[in-house]
């Protein structure tokens, strides 16, 4: 190698390293294969096609007690393609489209082949089905997977849609990622009374539990929920077979410190007289909770045979124990003594919870294979029964298993589980709501957003800091910027842009390749090696693998393995000093990104690469298979040191970022130049962005929504970001570039209310369609009769229809293109008044006709619709299904929301005439004046060079960029209006328009994009005079959609009563509220009726008088119990 390779020594070295230019390129390439939205894809797909069949094999046999040679046995599974099935064993394949506007589910049948026996003969079948699981759109199985955009658009997708959610009943449900702490891990803590512990959440497929273990008075118990009492850590490995003191010393450690400390713990064994592993089982059969149940009908276990097997299978769950050697399970345990001797003596080493290294991402995959896994175990629990039961029974026809295969549990128990959101595992104690959320469809970017949130798993009541505040180990996995504010703030996070999250990966390539580097089996060693300042312990997802003398070479070696292909790509390894051990991760759920290598202070990717991908000759995949990018996890990017920039580099680099704004999310991704706003503003845009109006998706004419909100002339923003261009916002957009002046003008733009020009409006700024739907079913019933719909009722003297019936055509629905207005009836449906046979009723007698009473479905708005499409089908109950699009022109008004992509949102104050509005040296008006002061205090200065940015574009007919940590200069920016004939500072000289004079200030004058948000006055708008009441209390109901009363609540009241408003009072909270005129005895005190007492059986001292009904109310349900309430009446001159 020599010189040739050195050449020029250490000068060439020296030298400042090239950018790669189009290194961000390597962004979209990325994006097509992982990330965003992919990895629910992925998690899905491995499920459905890896996980399903793992869970099928564990759960393989069916045998029944009553025949022994009976047996079931599950040989294949496999999930279809996604059909919906018309009448009886006929079924067609469908699209996500048609299953949206039926109301139905987008669900595949999942079939199994098995042998079982028949009397006494095998059977095999194959596809048999035994339930339908919902399909994840855009996963393997969808019929959307791999299509290109014209055969999308054949099945009316659009292209742009992200796909990871199901279709559930018609209504479109995202699984949200959970976040949780990972499971089979250590992680030492602090308890509430600041006692140092160590915990261990096991998860195997078979059992789930949590193990614990405590310090108290100075002494070190196990504590585990199937124990009634803490039990001594001497005691419990005396029960695992190791019986001499000595040996247990030897595996916790034999420095002085840690002998001192587990000294009075041995001595827990003399005082309890427990001196071999019988004894040790025997006292901790003593401590056992007693069980409710008994176990399947066998023979009785002693208490130590019943440890013994709880030790092996519950406690630590997921470390393996076979033939009851605890050898394994023992050096676990040891290891966790040992942590919490070293956490007493260092407060450093005590775990952080809130670390994203010991985090884990559950996805839709594992949350569906949890649910279908315990529904599959039902599901054979149930044939078990049916064959206990069946066997026994002497029949003609013999027991065939497969006529009791019900698939309607399984398909049933998945769909409920989706479309409620309530995942409720009995088995492991599982109660968890909210898991799924309805898709938020307000704007595409809601849509995005929906699709990479991070939900945790805290109460949102309780006020901890810990969980909310903004993590170091976050950077570059999760936005920064975007949370909710309020009291989910912090809790509820999204992904940042290049996140992906790992699925499981096979571990035994990694025990095979452990092995071959030098990883010593810990089953051969006695212990003592363990604590050897020297060894270090290799773990494997938790579970102890080996241990290894040289752990660099180790590293070093299996990071060559990955990048060379050899192990999966997201395969992690990274050394723990402080607790001297090299962790090996595989498991799923693992947030990771990806990063450029950097060798002898150069990336590996050059700009020849670029020139490959950019030509289409390379992949994202073939960057990872040459090793010139890998992916690294939380934990393994701190045994890194990765450079932000090029410039950066230095020889102790190993790792170059790809584009440092790929540390913001989607919605932060948005805004222009967020590296110059004040923080929180960019968290108000990150929320208002979801609320924003503009393009859904290409397919939004034919979809028939709950509400869809649709800007009439979208606009690409001027100034746009990198992002921008990566999620296809361009080809949807939700927003216009308004031309802003900034300026005060009359009063009506105090608060950060806008006025806007009134031409502007008229030629279509702002304007947005509202759709609603209207939707009714028509069953039938049990006796025979069945939901109708009617014609128009004609008046009789003019023979025209009556109004609440004028929209409707002759078929009782209303037609395309007809205008309705509030309370007129869309569909005139009416309902038989018995839907159930009469039991009384003689077997022969003829039927009447059946009569019917009317329940329209009518319309409710404070302004006139269009109907726009009607459409009549059926859904899966053989029912027919009539739903009616509704359309509403709004354009804007005073009072309607809008908001820069800063989070300065203002409502409309006034709106001018163009001749009152001020006008520039060109003749140009701006659509909209915002006053000044919204920029000092809020510091915004994004939105300043937003403005000069735009303006710059304008002149050169091009796009400027304002991508975070980059952009456009405000230099470049500046010369570029100079050289155009503008004031380099974006000021213009503007004449007023109201009084012909030049204004004498210079105004701030240029393009701004502004989004119209979803708040608008029409739907907040709500006054009443007279309405409805409440049945129980007689006052007015409350909220907007049921014509509710405005409440008078405490607080105002007392301001009456400060005033010593007296009447006023009285008024607003009787008289116009619930008076009610009641009868009262004046001699016993208790209320009468009409005129007379009936306690006192006379009408002497009857008097009438006011009092609210509910006071009414409360009196006679004190009454009720045997509370007695009496009125005394006073004369009001005495």
């Amino acid at each position: 190698m020599g010189e040739s390779a050195w050449g020029g020594g250490l000068s060439k070295l020296a030298e400042p390293i090239k950018a790669v230019e189009d290194k961000w390129k390597l962004l979209p390439a990325f994006l097509q294969t992982k990330g965003l939205v992919k990895q629910h894809i992925d998690s899905f797909n491995y499920f459905i096609n890896t996980d399903i069949k793992n869970i099928v094999k564990a759960n393989d046999r069916v045998v029944s007690d009553a025949d022994p040679s009976f047996y079931v046995k599950y040989l294949n599974v496999h999930v279809g393609v996604p059909d919906v099935e018309e009448g009886f064993n006929m079924s067609r394949p469908t699209s996500p489209h048609e299953c949206r506007l039926r109301d139905i589910t987008y669900s595949a049948t999942v079939t199994v082949d098995i042998e079982y026996t028949r009397g006494n003969q095998r059977v095999v079948r194959n596809g048999l089905p035994i339930g339908r699981m919902p399909i994840m759109l855009r996963s393997s199985n969808c019929v959307l997977a791999g299509k290109s955009h014209a055969e999308l658009a054949r099945l009316d997708e659009c292209p742009h849609d992200p796909g990871g959610y199901f279709v559930v009943r018609g209504t479109e449900k995202v699984v949200l990622i959970q976040e949780q702490l990972s499971k089979n891990r250590m992680i030492v803590e602090q308890d509430s009374k600041g006692q140092v512990q160590c915990q261990v959440t096991s998860s195997t497929h078979e059992k789930k539990s949590r193990t614990n273990l405590i310090f108290k008075r100075g002494k070190y118990y196990l504590k585990h929920n199937t124990f009634k009492d803490v039990i001594p850590v001497s005691i419990v490995f005396k029960a695992m077979g190791i019986e001499s003191d000595q040996e247990i010393v030897q595996m916790v450690g034999t420095e002085s410190s840690i002998m001192t400390s587990l000294a009075s713990t041995m001595e827990e064994c003399h005082r309890a007289q427990v001196f071999t592993q019988m004894q040790a089982l025997k006292f901790m059969g003593s401590k056992l909770v007693q069980k409710m149940y008994m176990g399947s009908f066998g023979q009785k276990k002693t208490p130590a045979d019943e440890v013994r097997h709880m030790l092996a299978t519950t406690i630590l769950a997921h470390v393996p124990v076979e033939n009851y050697n605890f050898k394994m399970k023992a050096f676990y345990l040891a290891l966790m003594v040992r942590r919490v001797i070293e956490a007493q003596a260092d407060e450093k080493v005590i775990d952080d919870r809130d670390y994203y290294g010991n985090k884990r991402m559950e996805l839709a995959g594992s949350l569906v294979s949890l649910l279908f896994e315990d529904l599959f175990k039902k599901f054979n629990w149930e044939l078990k029964m049916i064959a206990d039961k069946n066997i026994p029974k002497v029949k003609a026809a013999q027991f065939d298993v497969v006529k009791h295969m019900r698939q309607d549990q399984i398909s049933y128990g998945l769909e409920q589980a989706i479309s409620s959101g309530n995942w409720i595992i009995k088995r492991f104690k599982m109660e968890r709501h909210g898991v799924t959320q309805v898709l938020s469809r307000l704007s595409y970017i809601s849509c995005l957003g929906m699709m990479t949130r991070v939900n945790s798993q805290f109460e949102r009541t309780r006020k901890v800091s810990g969980p909310r505040s903004l993590q170091p180990s976050q950077w570059g996995m999760l936005c920064p910027s975007d949370t909710p504010e309020g009291e989910s703030c912090g809790l509820v996070k999204n992904l940042a842009l290049m996140t992906h999250i790992t699925t499981e990966a096979d571990d035994t390539p990694i025990i095979r390749a452990a092995f071959n580097i030098g990883v010593e089996d810990i089953s051969f060693l006695c212990g003592e090696e363990l604590s050897h300042k020297s060894v270090y312990i290799v773990f494997l997802n938790g579970n102890i693998l080996g241990v290894t003398r040289n752990y660099r070479r180790l590293i070093t070696t299996f990071r060559l393995l990955r990048r060379s292909g050899l192990l999966s790509g997201f395969v992690s390894i990274y050394p723990s000093h402080k607790h001297r051990c090299v962790y090996v991760s595989s498991d799923g759920g693992r947030l990771c990104r990806p990063y450029i290598i950097v060798e002898r202070c150069r990336p590996r990717v050059t700009a020849a690469h670029m020139e490959e991908l950019a030509r289409g000759l390379r992949t994202f995949q073939d960057f990872l298979h040459d090793g010139l990018v890998e992916y690294l996890d939380v934990n393994e990017e701190n045994d890194s040191n990765i450079a932000l920039y090029e410039k950066d580099i230095t020889s102790a680099t190993t790792h170059l970022e790809v584009e440092p704004f790929t540390l913001l999310g989607v919605c932060a991704g948005l805004i222009p130049y967020p590296h110059h706003n004040q923080s929180p503003r960019n968290t108000y845009q990150c929320a208002m962005g979801k609320q924003a109006m503009g393009t859904i998706a290409w397919n939004q004419r034919n979809r028939i929504d709950t509400l869809m909100y649709n800007l009439v002339y979208p606009q690409k923003p001027m100034v746009k970001s990198k992002t921008i261009e990566l999620i296809n916002f361009e080809q949807l957009p939700a927003g216009q570039n308004a031309i802003v002046a900034v300026m005060s003008y009359s009063g009506y733009d105090i608060e950060d209310a806008l006025i806007l020009n009134k031409a502007s409006l008229d030629r279509g700024y702002g304007r947005c369609l509202v759709y609603r739907n209207a939707k009714c079913t028509l069953k039938r019933y049990a006796n025979q009769t069945h939901d109708r719909v009617q014609g128009p009722l004609v008046d009789a003297v003019t023979k025209e229809p009556i109004w609440r019936h004028r929209a409707l055509d002759a078929d009782g629905i209303t037609a395309p293109g007809e205008i309705v207005e509030n309370k007129q009836v869309l569909v005139n449906k009416s309902m038989p008044t018995i839907t159930m046979n009469p039991l009384n009723a003689p077997a022969g007698a003829p039927r009447q006709a059946p009569e019917y009473r009317d329940v329209p479905i009518t319309y409710k708005g404070p302004v006139p619709s269009h109907i726009e499409k009607v459409m009549i089908s059926s859904n899966t109950e053989e029912a027919f299904l009539i739903k009616l699009l509704l359309r509403q022109t709004r354009r804007p008004e005073l009072g309607d929301k809008f908001s820069s992509r800063h989070g300065q949102k203002g409502v409309t104050g006034l709106i001018v005439d163009q001749e009152d509005m001020p006008f520039s040296d060109q003749g140009i008006c701006p659509d909209m004046v915002m006053n000044p002061h919204g920029y000092p205090s809020r510091m915004t200065v994004g939105k300043l060079m937003e403005l000069l940015a735009g303006k710059a574009g304008l002149m050169e007919g091009k796009h400027h960029y304002g991508t975070a940590f980059g952009g456009s200069r405000v230099k470049d920016v500046s010369e570029t209006l100079v050289r155009f004939g503008y004031n380099y500072q974006g000021k213009q000289v503007m004449t007023s328009g109201i009084t012909g004079e030049t204004l004498t200030g210079y105004i701030y004058f240029g393009p701004i994009y502004y989004q119209k948000l979803k708040h608008m006055v029409l739907d907040k708008m709500h006054a009443r005079a007279r309405g409805p009441r409440a049945v129980l209390t007689r006052q007015p109901t409350e909220g907007r959609s049921r014509e509710g009363g405005l409440r008078l609540g405490e607080m105002e009241r007392d301001c009456l009563v400060a005033y010593g408003a007296s009447m006023l009072l009285l008024e607003r909270l009787m008289i116009s509220s619930d008076a009610f005129a009641v009868d009262v005895c004046n001699t016993c005190g208790s209320l009468g009726y009409s005129g007379w007492c009936h306690f006192c059986q006379s009408s002497g001292a009857v008097s009438s008088i006011r009092i609210p009904y509910a006071c009414k109310l409360l009196f006679q349900e004190l009454q009720s119990m045997n509370v007695f309430p009496k009125i005394k009446l006073k004369k009001y001159w005495e």
